[in-house]
């Protein structure tokens, strides 16, 4: 191994669905990226050729080669090419002599990124995704394994990690018959599908379900024996029925659809507690740590907080496929290298850090735009306050982008919480999307019980919570119909930017609250350089660019919310 301080420098890569890349030297993470920012295709499965073409002409890689590659696959077919995606590594990688390589299987690798950056010394640990890896390519030790056939499939795994040894308590598997679909990731899945068909959409089935009555056509609840999940035949055939509940098709009842994302939503909620209760009765731990697509389901978060004998619910900013990456490498770091992990996951601003150069560039002859430079970060701030405080929606480009698909202030749009217009104006004029989608709050993290009946901190905006009903009319831009927001709060070591603005807007209005949703246009994913971000501005109605240290504004200015 080539040392330095006897530190490895560790690549996790994953090679399935939101393909992503994480770079470790030691427990330092200098960058990690999902590949859908690069090629501008949203959750772009792992291909080959993703490291020769896209993580490597474009990321600052070490001056060190690298000791250990970690990969994990799922159950696609991208694992039958491992002899390419082996040609492409060796062929475009600087490896060190004797480097490592190894592929883990999809929910240990998921279970390496949320319990190891945890804050916890022991936890219990739940991964509920759509489907993981076929039993014959478990590399996690789980006794079950020896009884069912090889090409089943993992759909939950439940364990007890603590900082020396990781335990598999069991599996949900599902047998591929198509007539028995079985688990939670697949259960909401199927659920999107019938509503919104396509890749991604499970946070529209999430937006639209406070809209309807969960009751209404009747359905039962999901069927749950210990950690084992399965839908009943009534759910089986109204998932199947897909003319009745596709959203906008002619025909289709806007009640219907809302009335069957409630049902899904409520369903989804009950279950996945009554799975939750089970594992802390098998564990008997304090803490939970929960990672898997379905853990990005903001609602059903916050009753695992308030509902669930759990006393400290962590959920990493990356919990989807995307977050596996890193899994790989601290798997690396830890498994093969011998390494400690000191690691946390504190922040998700891990993408490549734009350079001055590449700003300027992206800024150059832009005779459409009047272009302040303002290095002090108080007068960008003050310039920023005076936009939002005069009704101006604004986007916010800077430092290293977000790894997760939620925009935390690095790639956002942010605008003034106390117009409740401004989210119709957003959702219609700017993101180009559905009237029914709530838009977020970030919050100062000192103020945020004023507002928000949270019993924690949420710095990766992965927690639903009501908003305090005296507060509901201070901030109705970023308050749902059933009342409740998806907040980010931001502490006094979180982003210092984002902390300036918060506390003037405080100073100002008296409410320490901002408008905030992801910096991206219509079906596309978050801006990653200084050129998409400046491409996206001038497509969009925004009235100002914040793109340290210059502040961009049209010279012809968009129409104000209305």
């Amino acid at each position: 191994m080539s040392v330095m301080n006897d530190v490895p420098v560790v690549l996790g890569i994953n090679r399935t669905q939101d393909a992503s890349a994480c770079l470790m030297q030691g427990s330092k993470l200098p960058w990690a990226i999902q590949k859908e920012r690069l090629t501008r295709h949203k959750h772009h499965w792992g291909r080959p050729g993703d490291v020769s073409d896209h993580y490597g002409p474009r990321l600052p890689w070490p001056e060190r080669p690298i000791d250990i590659v970690v990969e994990c696959f799922s159950c696609d077919d991208e694992a039958r090419h491992q002899a390419r995606y082996d040609a492409e590594l060796g062929a475009t990688l600087r490896l060190a002599p004797g480097c490592r390589h190894a592929r883990i299987s999809h929910h240990l690798a998921h279970l390496y990124s949320v319990f190891h950056p945890s804050p916890f010394r022991e936890a219990a640990v739940m991964v509920i995704d759509g489907q993981g890896s076929p039993v014959a390519d478990l590399t996690d030790h789980w006794s079950g394994a020896t009884y069912v056939p090889g090409d089943w499939r993992e759909v939950a795994s439940f364990y007890r990690a603590d900082r020396e040894r990781v335990h598999c308590i069991g599996k949900h598997l599902w047998d591929r018959d198509d007539m028995r679909l079985v688990g939670l990731g697949m259960f909401y899945f199927l659920l999107t599908q019938a509503i919104f068909p396509g890749e991604g959409n499970e946070g529209k089935v999430m937006g639209l379900a406070p809209h309807g009555q969960p009751h209404a056509l009747g359905l039962p609840p999901l069927t749950v024996e210990g950690g084992q999940v399965t839908l009943p035949a009534a759910w089986r055939e109204i998932l199947r029925d897909h003319e009745r509940f596709r959203y906008g098709q002619p025909g289709v009842t806007f009640a219907d659809c809302a009335n069957l994302a409630a049902a899904g939503q409520r369903a989804f909620e009950d279950a996945i507690l009554a799975v939750a209760r089970w594992l802390h009765a098998e564990t008997g731990l304090d803490n939970l740590c929960f990672a898997g697509g379905t853990a990005l389901n903001c609602s059903a978060n916050e009753r695992l907080l308030r509902e669930t004998p759990f006393k400290q619910v962590f959920i990493p900013p990356a919990p989807g496929d995307a977050g596996t990456a890193l899994g790989c490498a601290l798997y690396g770091l830890t498994e093969l290298a011998g390494a400690g992990c000191a690691y946390r996951w504190t922040h998700d601003y891990l993408g490549p850090v734009p350079q001055h150069h590449d700003i300027e560039a992206a800024l150059a002859d832009r005779d459409d735009l009047h272009i302040i430079h303002l290095p002090d970060a108080d007068a960008l701030c003050s310039h920023m306050l005076d936009l939002l405080c005069r009704g101006r929606v604004l986007a916010l480009y800077q430092g290293g982008s977000e790894f997760g698909p939620r925009a935390l202030g690095h790639r956002s749009i942010l605008a003034d919480p106390r117009q409740a217009e401004v989210r119709d104006w957003i959702n219609a004029r700017v993101k180009q999307r559905e009237w029914f989608r709530p838009l977020a709050p970030v919050v100062l993290a000192e103020r945020a019980a004023e507002y928000f009946d949270l019993p924690r901190d949420s710095p990766f905006m992965q927690f639903a919570a009501p908003v305090v009903p005296g507060m509901m009319a201070r901030v109705p831009a970023i308050t749902h119909v059933d009342g409740s927001a998806r907040l980010q709060t931001v502490g006094p070591d979180d982003d210092p930017l984002l902390r300036r603005l918060l506390t003037g807007f405080d100073a100002r209005t008296g409410v320490p609250v901002l408008l905030n949703t992801s910096f991206n246009g219509k079906d596309e994913p978050i801006v990653e350089t200084p050129e998409e971000a400046l491409a996206s501005f001038r497509r969009m109605p925004l009235h100002a660019l914040a793109i340290p240290p210059f502040l961009v504004t049209k010279r012809i200015e968009p129409e104000l919310p209305a």
